[in-house]
């Protein structure tokens, strides 16, 4: 696997990268050689935050995890990435109920094969799509009692979506063209 790490208000220290390198070749032997996985350090509020992003063909494996110490952090992305790289493998093995087949050739398989289920749209709405502010966009959220709100950005002019976070925050989603 080739890592890339990076840090955003943090050095990132040999030691750091030793820890996740240790942690994450673990799981080199679902991956393919050439497979990027994008490791970003960041301090923010004195809370350690780690993220992981691992493109794969058709899907994306993405976990983040901040604590007191980055070390524990480290920890427990490994283990949600670990979850995460079981449930797709299960998911594939269950298909093709052919375990030797998944490990040799596990990146090489069609996202059309991948689904157990069909996907059906069982609702469809249409709403106007108001020019507002991402605080009002969330007020209207709360009072809607939705965990995401579409609305169109009255700075932008562009879609955007706010959505619940842990703790009681809220994210913003906006396009990048």
């Amino acid at each position: 696997m080739n890592y890339i790490v990076s840090g955003k208000n943090i050095e990132v220290t040999e030691g750091l990268k030793s820890a996740i390198y240790d942690k994450l070749g673990r799981l080199e032997k679902f991956f393919a050689e050439d497979t990027d996985v994008q490791i970003t350090f960041s301090v923010e509020k004195e809370r350690q935050k780690i993220e992981v992003t691992i493109p794969m063909k058709g899907h994306i494996i993405r976990a983040e995890q901040s604590s007191d110490d980055m070390y524990v952090s480290i920890d427990l992305v490994v283990e949600v990435i670990e979850r995460q790289v079981t449930r797709y493998k299960k998911k594939i093995v269950d298909k093709e109920q052919n375990a030797a087949y998944i490990q040799n050739d596990f990146f090489n398989v069609d996202e059309d094969d991948l689904d157990d289920e069909e996907i059906k749209i069982i609702r469809s709405k249409r709403f106007a799509v108001k020019p507002m502010y991402p605080e009002d966009a969330c007020v209207q959220m709360d009072l809607l009692g939705h965990n995401f709100f579409v609305f169109r950005n009255a700075e932008t002019d562009e879609v955007n979506v706010v959505y619940k976070r842990k703790g009681n925050t809220f994210g913003l989603i906006e396009p990048e063209f």
